[in-house]
Protein backbone atom coordinates (compact mmCIF):
# COMPACT_ATOMS: atom_id res chain seq x y z
CA UNK A 1 0.00 0.00 0.00
CA UNK A 2 0.53 3.22 -0.41
CA UNK A 3 3.07 5.17 1.95
CA UNK A 4 1.01 8.08 1.81
CA UNK A 5 -2.06 6.89 2.64
CA UNK A 6 -1.88 6.82 6.79
CA UNK A 7 -5.48 4.35 7.02
CA UNK A 8 -5.88 0.44 5.58
CA UNK A 9 -7.63 0.02 2.35
CA UNK A 10 -11.26 -1.54 2.67
CA UNK A 11 -13.26 -3.75 1.22
CA UNK A 12 -16.57 -3.04 -1.13
CA UNK A 13 -18.97 -4.77 0.82
CA UNK A 14 -18.82 -8.40 1.02
CA UNK A 15 -16.67 -9.00 -2.27
CA UNK A 16 -12.94 -9.36 -2.06
CA UNK A 17 -12.43 -5.98 -3.86
CA UNK A 18 -10.17 -3.52 -1.77
CA UNK A 19 -10.21 0.15 -2.55
CA UNK A 20 -8.59 3.42 -0.39
CA UNK A 21 -11.47 5.20 1.99
CA UNK A 22 -11.16 8.28 -0.81
CA UNK A 23 -11.59 7.69 -4.05
CA UNK A 24 -11.95 9.95 -7.66
CA UNK A 25 -15.02 10.84 -9.03
CA UNK A 26 -14.30 12.30 -12.48
CA UNK A 27 -17.31 13.16 -13.80
CA UNK A 28 -16.12 16.94 -14.09
CA UNK A 29 -14.17 14.56 -16.93
CA UNK A 30 -17.57 14.78 -19.44
CA UNK A 31 -17.10 18.18 -20.11
CA UNK A 32 -18.12 18.99 -23.90
CA UNK A 33 -19.60 15.47 -24.09
CA UNK A 34 -23.41 14.29 -24.39
CA UNK A 35 -25.34 14.54 -21.48
CA UNK A 36 -24.35 16.93 -18.97
CA UNK A 37 -21.35 17.97 -20.89
CA UNK A 38 -22.80 21.44 -20.49
CA UNK A 39 -22.33 21.74 -16.98
CA UNK A 40 -18.52 21.20 -16.68
CA UNK A 41 -16.02 23.28 -18.74
CA UNK A 42 -13.52 21.56 -21.30
CA UNK A 43 -10.59 20.15 -19.29
CA UNK A 44 -7.93 19.28 -21.50
CA UNK A 45 -6.77 15.66 -21.60
CA UNK A 46 -2.78 16.35 -20.29
CA UNK A 47 -4.78 17.71 -17.20
CA UNK A 48 -6.84 14.92 -16.98
CA UNK A 49 -3.70 13.27 -17.25
CA UNK A 50 -2.22 14.67 -14.50
CA UNK A 51 -5.46 14.91 -12.22
CA UNK A 52 -5.19 10.98 -12.13
CA UNK A 53 -1.37 10.80 -11.83
CA UNK A 54 -2.22 13.16 -8.52
CA UNK A 55 -4.31 11.27 -7.49
CA UNK A 56 -2.77 7.55 -7.75
CA UNK A 57 0.59 9.85 -6.07
CA UNK A 58 -1.69 10.35 -2.82
CA UNK A 59 -2.92 7.12 -2.58
CA UNK A 60 -6.11 6.56 -4.26
CA UNK A 61 -6.56 3.04 -6.15
CA UNK A 62 -10.17 3.45 -7.85
CA UNK A 63 -11.97 6.13 -9.83
CA UNK A 64 -15.97 6.70 -10.24
CA UNK A 65 -17.48 7.53 -13.37
CA UNK A 66 -20.89 6.46 -15.32
CA UNK A 67 -22.55 6.34 -18.84
CA UNK A 68 -23.85 9.57 -18.16
CA UNK A 69 -21.33 11.15 -17.69
CA UNK A 70 -20.97 12.12 -21.11
CA UNK A 71 -21.98 9.07 -22.84
CA UNK A 72 -18.38 8.01 -23.05
CA UNK A 73 -16.14 10.72 -22.49
CA UNK A 74 -15.88 10.57 -19.16
CA UNK A 75 -14.55 6.97 -19.09
CA UNK A 76 -12.67 6.86 -22.39
CA UNK A 77 -10.97 10.37 -21.04
CA UNK A 78 -10.30 7.90 -17.39
CA UNK A 79 -8.66 5.62 -19.45
CA UNK A 80 -6.59 7.64 -21.23
CA UNK A 81 -5.42 9.29 -18.03
CA UNK A 82 -4.62 5.67 -16.56
CA UNK A 83 -2.44 4.86 -19.74
CA UNK A 84 -1.35 7.86 -19.37
CA UNK A 85 0.78 6.87 -15.84
CA UNK A 86 1.68 3.46 -17.43
CA UNK A 87 -1.03 2.34 -14.80
CA UNK A 88 -1.98 -1.49 -15.86
CA UNK A 89 -5.78 -3.15 -15.58
CA UNK A 90 -5.99 -4.71 -12.09
CA UNK A 91 -3.44 -2.12 -10.64
CA UNK A 92 -6.82 -0.03 -10.65
CA UNK A 93 -10.33 -0.22 -9.84
CA UNK A 94 -12.34 1.47 -12.19
CA UNK A 95 -16.38 1.93 -11.13
CA UNK A 96 -19.22 2.85 -14.26
CA UNK A 97 -22.88 2.64 -14.09
CA UNK A 98 -25.40 1.88 -16.51
CA UNK A 99 -28.03 4.54 -17.51
CA UNK A 100 -31.35 3.56 -17.25
CA UNK A 101 -34.04 5.94 -17.83
CA UNK A 102 -36.58 4.80 -20.48
CA UNK A 103 -34.96 1.43 -20.56
CA UNK A 104 -35.33 -2.35 -19.17
CA UNK A 105 -32.57 -4.44 -17.71
CA UNK A 106 -32.50 -6.35 -21.17
CA UNK A 107 -30.37 -2.85 -21.94
CA UNK A 108 -27.34 -4.03 -19.59
CA UNK A 109 -26.11 -6.73 -21.25
CA UNK A 110 -26.43 -5.00 -24.54
CA UNK A 111 -24.48 -1.70 -23.91
CA UNK A 112 -22.15 -3.31 -21.54
CA UNK A 113 -19.80 -4.01 -24.97
CA UNK A 114 -19.94 0.20 -24.86
CA UNK A 115 -18.71 0.85 -21.76
CA UNK A 116 -16.05 -1.65 -22.07
CA UNK A 117 -14.76 -0.07 -25.49
CA UNK A 118 -14.42 3.34 -23.89
CA UNK A 119 -12.30 2.12 -20.73
CA UNK A 120 -10.13 0.80 -23.28
CA UNK A 121 -8.56 -2.56 -21.89
CA UNK A 122 -9.30 -1.29 -17.95
CA UNK A 123 -11.89 -3.92 -16.96
CA UNK A 124 -15.39 -2.95 -14.50
CA UNK A 125 -14.39 -3.64 -10.71
CA UNK A 126 -17.85 -2.29 -9.96
CA UNK A 127 -20.91 -1.59 -11.92
CA UNK A 128 -23.58 -0.20 -10.69
CA UNK A 129 -27.51 0.51 -11.51
CA UNK A 130 -27.46 4.75 -11.90
CA UNK A 131 -30.81 5.53 -10.47
CA UNK A 132 -33.88 3.61 -9.11
CA UNK A 133 -35.95 4.66 -12.04
CA UNK A 134 -35.79 2.12 -14.89
CA UNK A 135 -38.40 0.50 -16.33
CA UNK A 136 -37.77 -3.20 -14.97
CA UNK A 137 -38.01 -4.42 -11.39
CA UNK A 138 -34.73 -4.94 -9.48
CA UNK A 139 -35.02 -8.25 -9.51
CA UNK A 140 -34.65 -7.80 -13.08
CA UNK A 141 -31.74 -5.53 -13.32
CA UNK A 142 -29.82 -7.89 -10.52
CA UNK A 143 -30.45 -11.08 -12.76
CA UNK A 144 -28.84 -9.07 -15.47
CA UNK A 145 -25.89 -7.75 -13.85
CA UNK A 146 -25.38 -11.38 -12.35
CA UNK A 147 -24.67 -12.52 -15.77
CA UNK A 148 -22.50 -10.41 -16.26
CA UNK A 149 -20.31 -11.27 -13.04
CA UNK A 150 -20.35 -14.85 -14.57
CA UNK A 151 -19.36 -13.86 -17.89
CA UNK A 152 -16.67 -11.97 -16.38
CA UNK A 153 -17.72 -8.40 -17.87
CA UNK A 154 -17.37 -7.19 -14.56
CA UNK A 155 -16.58 -7.84 -11.10
CA UNK A 156 -19.11 -6.53 -8.64
CA UNK A 157 -22.46 -5.05 -8.51
CA UNK A 158 -23.76 -2.05 -7.35
CA UNK A 159 -26.56 0.03 -7.06
CA UNK A 160 -26.66 3.69 -6.77
CA UNK A 161 -29.57 6.23 -5.24
CA UNK A 162 -32.22 3.18 -3.57
CA UNK A 163 -33.88 2.99 -1.00
CA UNK A 164 -33.70 0.68 1.55
CA UNK A 165 -36.58 -1.62 0.50
CA UNK A 166 -35.04 -1.19 -3.07
CA UNK A 167 -31.97 -2.28 -1.75
CA UNK A 168 -33.02 -5.13 0.07
CA UNK A 169 -34.81 -6.66 -2.90
CA UNK A 170 -31.09 -6.50 -4.87
CA UNK A 171 -29.47 -7.76 -2.05
CA UNK A 172 -31.64 -10.78 -1.97
CA UNK A 173 -31.80 -11.08 -5.74
CA UNK A 174 -28.29 -11.49 -5.83
CA UNK A 175 -27.77 -13.71 -3.00
CA UNK A 176 -30.04 -16.04 -4.51
CA UNK A 177 -27.19 -16.48 -7.11
CA UNK A 178 -24.41 -16.60 -4.70
CA UNK A 179 -23.44 -12.70 -5.31
CA UNK A 180 -23.11 -9.76 -2.30
CA UNK A 181 -24.46 -6.25 -3.35
CA UNK A 182 -21.36 -4.39 -3.55
CA UNK A 183 -22.69 -0.55 -2.16
CA UNK A 184 -25.34 1.76 -2.81
CA UNK A 185 -23.81 5.34 -3.97
CA UNK A 186 -26.00 8.05 -2.34
CA UNK A 187 -24.85 11.75 -1.30
CA UNK A 188 -23.82 12.44 1.90
CA UNK A 189 -21.88 14.74 3.52
CA UNK A 190 -21.64 17.36 6.48
CA UNK A 191 -24.65 18.94 5.29
CA UNK A 192 -26.70 16.25 3.82
CA UNK A 193 -27.04 13.46 6.36
CA UNK A 194 -30.08 12.07 5.02
CA UNK A 195 -29.39 8.52 4.79
CA UNK A 196 -28.61 8.48 8.51
CA UNK A 197 -32.06 9.57 8.82
CA UNK A 198 -34.21 7.54 5.99
CA UNK A 199 -32.90 4.21 6.76
CA UNK A 200 -30.47 3.63 4.17
CA UNK A 201 -27.68 3.69 6.36
CA UNK A 202 -28.98 1.49 8.83
CA UNK A 203 -30.16 -1.03 5.81
CA UNK A 204 -27.14 -0.69 4.28
CA UNK A 205 -24.88 -1.80 7.66
CA UNK A 206 -27.39 -4.66 8.44
CA UNK A 207 -26.68 -6.30 4.68
CA UNK A 208 -22.92 -5.75 4.45
CA UNK A 209 -23.29 -3.29 1.82
CA UNK A 210 -20.54 -0.31 1.69
CA UNK A 211 -22.10 3.09 1.18
CA UNK A 212 -20.14 5.34 -1.38
CA UNK A 213 -20.58 9.30 -0.41
CA UNK A 214 -21.07 11.47 -3.58
CA UNK A 215 -20.93 15.26 -3.08
CA UNK A 216 -18.90 14.84 0.25
CA UNK A 217 -17.70 18.50 -0.13
CA UNK A 218 -21.60 19.91 -1.17
CA UNK A 219 -20.24 20.69 -4.07
CA UNK A 220 -17.41 22.85 -2.70
CA UNK A 221 -19.71 24.68 -0.02
CA UNK A 222 -17.40 22.63 2.47
CA UNK A 223 -14.24 24.01 1.29
CA UNK A 224 -14.80 27.92 2.40
CA UNK A 225 -13.59 29.16 -0.36
CA UNK A 226 -17.56 30.42 -1.67
CA UNK A 227 -17.62 31.74 2.09
CA UNK A 228 -14.45 34.17 1.89
CA UNK A 229 -15.74 35.19 -1.51
CA UNK A 230 -19.14 34.63 -2.65
CA UNK A 231 -18.60 35.87 -6.22
CA UNK A 232 -17.23 32.75 -7.08
CA UNK A 233 -20.52 31.06 -7.22
CA UNK A 234 -21.42 33.06 -10.18
CA UNK A 235 -18.95 30.30 -11.63
CA UNK A 236 -20.80 27.38 -11.03
CA UNK A 237 -23.56 25.70 -13.06
CA UNK A 238 -27.25 27.44 -12.22
CA UNK A 239 -28.72 24.47 -10.29
CA UNK A 240 -25.75 23.73 -7.96
CA UNK A 241 -25.35 27.93 -7.69
CA UNK A 242 -29.00 28.34 -6.47
CA UNK A 243 -28.64 25.15 -4.58
CA UNK A 244 -25.09 26.69 -2.62
CA UNK A 245 -26.60 29.83 -2.26
CA UNK A 246 -28.93 28.91 0.10
CA UNK A 247 -27.10 27.07 2.33
CA UNK A 248 -23.69 29.37 2.84
CA UNK A 249 -24.73 31.52 6.14
CA UNK A 250 -26.31 28.58 7.44
CA UNK A 251 -22.81 26.49 6.71
CA UNK A 252 -20.99 28.82 8.22
CA UNK A 253 -20.28 28.13 11.49
CA UNK A 254 -19.87 24.75 10.91
CA UNK A 255 -16.38 25.95 7.99
CA UNK A 256 -15.33 27.97 10.30
CA UNK A 257 -14.60 25.06 12.86
CA UNK A 258 -13.11 23.01 9.73
CA UNK A 259 -10.54 26.03 10.01
CA UNK A 260 -10.20 25.48 13.43
CA UNK A 261 -9.63 21.79 13.49
CA UNK A 262 -7.57 22.03 10.43
CA UNK A 263 -5.08 24.06 11.65
CA UNK A 264 -4.10 21.27 14.46
CA UNK A 265 -3.36 18.93 11.04
CA UNK A 266 -2.05 21.25 8.55
CA UNK A 267 -5.09 20.30 6.79
CA UNK A 268 -7.77 22.20 4.47
CA UNK A 269 -11.63 22.59 5.52
CA UNK A 270 -11.95 20.44 2.39
CA UNK A 271 -9.92 17.77 3.74
CA UNK A 272 -11.18 17.90 7.17
CA UNK A 273 -14.72 17.40 5.81
CA UNK A 274 -13.91 14.39 3.74
CA UNK A 275 -12.00 13.11 6.48
CA UNK A 276 -15.56 13.20 8.71
CA UNK A 277 -16.92 11.44 5.68
CA UNK A 278 -15.05 8.53 6.09
CA UNK A 279 -14.41 7.87 10.27
CA UNK A 280 -17.95 9.06 11.83
CA UNK A 281 -19.47 5.69 10.83
CA UNK A 282 -16.27 3.69 10.76
CA UNK A 283 -15.43 1.65 7.84
CA UNK A 284 -18.90 1.99 6.36
CA UNK A 285 -18.64 4.77 4.41
CA UNK A 286 -15.79 5.69 1.37
CA UNK A 287 -16.59 8.62 -1.07
CA UNK A 288 -15.59 9.80 -4.31
CA UNK A 289 -14.65 13.39 -4.20
CA UNK A 290 -14.43 15.05 -7.92
CA UNK A 291 -11.52 17.20 -9.39
CA UNK A 292 -11.02 19.46 -12.29
CA UNK A 293 -6.93 19.87 -11.64
CA UNK A 294 -4.21 18.11 -9.89
CA UNK A 295 -4.31 20.29 -6.91
CA UNK A 296 -7.82 19.16 -6.09
CA UNK A 297 -7.31 15.53 -6.24
CA UNK A 298 -3.73 16.06 -4.01
CA UNK A 299 -5.50 18.26 -1.79
CA UNK A 300 -8.60 15.20 -1.30
CA UNK A 301 -5.72 12.65 -0.94
CA UNK A 302 -4.15 13.94 1.68
CA UNK A 303 -7.44 13.67 3.49
CA UNK A 304 -6.39 10.65 4.02
CA UNK A 305 -3.04 10.87 5.87
CA UNK A 306 -4.81 11.96 9.45
CA UNK A 307 -7.74 10.64 11.35
CA UNK A 308 -9.96 13.28 13.50
CA UNK A 309 -10.68 12.56 17.30
CA UNK A 310 -13.63 11.48 18.44
CA UNK A 311 -14.40 14.76 19.90
CA UNK A 312 -13.68 16.12 16.85
CA UNK A 313 -16.09 14.07 15.37
CA UNK A 314 -18.15 15.05 17.38
CA UNK A 315 -18.02 18.77 17.31
CA UNK A 316 -18.92 18.37 13.68
CA UNK A 317 -21.69 15.90 14.05
CA UNK A 318 -23.49 18.60 16.52
CA UNK A 319 -22.54 21.13 14.30
CA UNK A 320 -24.20 19.94 11.48
CA UNK A 321 -27.50 18.31 12.75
Amino acid sequence: MPAETAIPYRRLGNTDIEVSPIGLGVMEFAGGGGLLGVAFPHISQEVKNATIQAALDGGINWFDTAELYGLGVSEASLAAALKATGKQDGEVVVATKWWQLLRTAHNIPRTIGDRLRFLDGYSIGLYMVHQPISLSSPEAEMEAMADLVETGKIRSVGVSNYSPQRMQRAHQQLAQRGMPLAVNQVEFSLLDRSIERNGVLETAKALGVTIIAYTPLASGLLSGKYHKNPELLKTKFFYWRRQMQSKLEKSRPLVQALEEIGARYNATPAQVALNWVIHFHGDSVVTIPGATRPSQAAEAAGAMGFKLTSDELGRLDELSR
